[in-house]
């Protein structure tokens, strides 16, 4: 299942562009990843639940995660950190 379009909200590219030049290019390629196989086992992409249920995030590297969420016609990148984009 690839998706059809990625959008990115204000906080994920503000946070994406906080973030060291090393760890932009890891996004950048799970990004690529996401967009063809939004289920791939290295992205661990899961539902969340609680207050952020209904989002889903995938993981980036062991500390770094993109929370977001699926939209018609694709997906929309909400925020990009640590676990505190949970909060």
């Amino acid at each position: 299942m690839a998706i059809g379009r990625v959008y990115y909200s204000s906080d994920f590219r503000k946070a994406y562009r906080a973030l060291p030049k090393r760890l932009q290019n890891i996004i950048d390629r799970k990004d690529a990843l996401f967009r063809t196989d939004p289920f791939s086992p290295s992205l661990r992409t899961h539902k969340l639940h609680g207050p952020l249920q209904g989002l889903w995030s995938f993981s980036i590297n062991r500390e770094y995660r993109v929370l977001f969420e699926f939209v018609k016609d694709g997906a929309l990148f909400l925020d990009v950190g640590t676990h505190r984009i949970y909060q």
